[in-house]
């Protein structure tokens, strides 16, 4: 790997602290758990779960989530129709706190999570975080919760690095207003940033379609685009359907989640035509395993390095004889995570124009080799458009995301964080070998873009 550090992600009940140098190429038939080596158990600490993060100067912030009762079974905690929130807290139950812990020391300074000072305006379940010009924005993604209209501000913003650390309403989403298509509810399905735009994507609850949104930051004003992905003015990629990240050592080159399937474009800033490549090396076991795909992140690691993770629900690891026929109470499904991590370079255009095949090996399992296309070759003619990336798999497998106990199928945020010269100066990871569930003995866009030049 290019760098020392840690991946955060946080599900629903858990922050995870995985050290990614232990991830491997793993068959798909196998099950291991993720090798982490620090796990905050949020339940156990009393905290919102379901929170998302976002990191600002070396500080984790945990916003938003829902507080459940004390004394849940785990599968009560699982199940959200039989989830029970403490009313007591917050706006009966749901969070509008925030929680920060400091990544300028070790493990243990990460995961001690303290209750900010400043809370949002409003409690919002399952917020929606992104960054834009230094200052955290905050939309929540659905207007209800058990049949209950949330609290106003639905969209507001913070700015660390400000004297005054307070939030601020913003305007509320025209999709929130009464007056938009007959007060249908929406659900914020997806969202985008481009410069200092927010893309939003957001879902008739009422079953009337899709419409789509911009929000500009300077001028604060939300403007309705039309029922067609096609009228967002930006590269296609780059709009609310897909959810990725720029390679930090090219800013062209996304690679993204469309759906359940992995991919890269090439966007010029030049205006010329998009290219695409599809990404078979990292993603093509996914396949292999029948289940329900959840939503995919991908995460930043380095100059060169990706990391992707996929939840997803799958059968349990029981008998079929086993198995529930009761339609209401059927077996629980297993929740599992698909992993990789991988090298990217941008071939020359040499390269491009004659990709050499993909070197075979007698051991069919390695996949970890560097292969420059997953094109097909008949009678000389290519079957796909020529590459424009190099791909090396580093790592790729699925892992038990149920480890550390049952846990809804989520990722809901995910960081790479790199140590600071003090931690390196002091060993980085702790040397721990795992070899089970973590046992606690004390104490998660989608998309954010990192140019601002393109203008569709």
């Amino acid at each position: 790997m290019e760098g020392e550090g840690v991946l955060l992600a946080a599900t629903p009940q858990r922050l995870l602290l995985i050290d990614i140098t232990k991830l491997k190429i793993n068959p798909y038939s196998e099950l291991p758990p993720l090798p982490v080596f620090k796990v905050v158990n949020l339940v156990e600490e009393e905290l919102p779960i379901g929170m998302r993060f976002f990191v600002r100067d070396s500080k984790l912030y945990m916003v938003g989530g829902k507080k459940p009762r004390v004394g849940l079974s785990p599968e009560m905690l699982r199940d959200r129709k039989k989830l029970r929130l403490d009313e007591s807290f917050g706006y009966r139950g749901i969070s509008p706190h925030v929680y920060v812990s400091d990544l300028t020391g070790g493990p243990d300074s990460i995961t001690l999570l303290r209750k900010h000072p400043i809370s949002m305006l409003a409690a919002k379940p399952t917020p929606i975080v992104t960054e834009i010009g230094g200052k955290i924005y905050v939309l929540l993604k659905t207007p209800w919760h058990r049949h209950r209209e949330l609290p106003t501000p639905t969209f507001e913003v913070y700015d660390p690095s400000s004297d005054r650390q307070q939030w601020e309403a913003l305007p509320e989403p025209p999709f929130r207003g009464a007056a938009f298509y007959d007060s249908s509810p929406f659900d914020v399905a997806g969202h985008s940033v481009v410069g200092t735009t927010l893309y939003v994507l957001a879902w008739s609850l009422c079953g009337d379609g899709e419409f789509y949104f911009s929000y500009n930051v300077n001028d604060k004003i939300w403007k309705f685009l039309g029922k067609s992905v096609d009228e967002v003015p930006v590269p296609y990629p780059l709009r609310p359907l897909f959810s990725g990240k720029f390679v930090p050592a090219y800013d062209d080159i996304f690679i993204y989640f469309q759906f359940q399937h992995l991919g890269a474009a090439w966007i010029p800033s030049d205006g010329s035509p998009t290219r695409y490549q599809v990404l078979t090396e990292v993603y093509g076991d996914y396949y292999l395993r029948d289940g329900y795909p959840q939503s995919g992140l991908v995460v930043e690691l380095g100059e060169h390095e990706m990391c992707i993770m996929m939840p997803f629900l799958t059968a349990p690891d029981i008998p079929l004889e086993q198995l529930s026929d009761d339609i209401f109470n059927p077996t629980p499904l297993r929740s599992i995570l698909y992993m990789a991590t991988f090298r990217v370079k941008k071939l020359n255009s040499s390269d491009q124009a004659c990709p050499p095949k993909l070197h075979k090996t007698d051991d069919a399992s390695d996949v970890s080799q560097t292969s420059h296309h997953d094109n097909d070759v008949k009678d000389g003619t290519a079957l796909k458009p020529p590459p424009f990336l190099s791909i090396t798999c580093l790592s790729k497998g699925f892992y038990n995301l149920e480890a550390w106990g049952p846990e809804t199928c989520d990722v809901c945020s995910a960081f790479f964080h790199r140590w600071g010269k003090k931690w390196r100066k002091h060993g980085g990871l702790p040397h721990l070998a795992f070899s089970g569930p973590f046992e606690k003995k004390g104490t998660r866009s989608h998309l954010t873009t990192k140019i601002s030049q393109l203008k569709g």
